[in-house]
């Protein structure tokens, strides 16, 4: 996880807008790849610590959006051998994912570590990690392109969680009936690392 901070946004302790050059330098550290970027001091002692999230959020989203059409052609690991089963499954998601008209990725996870494999490949397509466990929301947080959300379920086949996190994703506004979407987990339920199916899956009314 790459976390870019100190001073990024300074001006702002004191004033309500950032200058020009802050504003640069947040674009490029999304535009060059970094996870997260942190405020300090424009938080904890600044005179408008709201407008400064709001502002950085502002600029990390437009470097995103102008970004996206770069992040299809990432050849990252294509060249190598994968040691683990979760990351070989992660790479495959992602480059059907950019290949396809994907509207998004649903990762079943206890650890956390399919939505990290997953995260290396820059994409617009929104990542969503759901999981059962407090410390895993907050670890994928970080991850660039995911979106932790808590879940648990009683469910030990596919389909009834699928029904389950579709019904979720559309009431939040991210997914609609019919649309395309990618879901991983692992054939054991609770096995951190077990993460071993894939399936391309539509979007069906509830």
């Amino acid at each position: 996880v790459c976390i870019t901070a100190t001073q990024m946004m300074e001006s702002m302790i004191n004033s309500q807008m950032p200058t020009r050059a802050e504003v640069s330098d947040v674009a490029n550290a999304v535009m060059d790849g970094t996870d997260a970027v942190m405020l300090s001091a424009e938080t904890a002692v600044g005179e408008f610590p709201i407008k400064a999230v709001a502002s950085m959020a502002e600029v990390c989203v437009g470097a995103e959006s102008c970004h996206h059409s770069a992040s299809r052609m990432s050849r990252h690991r294509m060249e190598d051998r994968f040691e683990h089963v979760d990351e070989a499954i992660a790479m495959a998601v992602m480059y059907t994912a950019n290949h396809m008209e994907v509207k998004a990725i649903i990762a079943m996870t206890e650890s956390g570590a399919t939505a990290k494999w997953m995260s290396r490949i820059r994409s617009d397509i929104p990542i969503f990690a759901f999981t059962p466990n407090e410390s895993t929301l907050c670890r994928v947080a970080l991850y660039r392109g995911v979106m932790p959300v808590a879940y648990s379920s009683q469910h030990e086949h596919t389909e009834p969680i699928f029904r389950d996190v579709c019904r979720i994703l559309t009431h939040l506004g991210y997914v609609e009936t019919g649309d395309l979407v990618i879901f991983t987990k692992g054939t054991t339920k609770g096995e951190t690392g077990g993460t071993n199916e894939m399936r391309i899956l539509s979007v069906t009314s509830q």
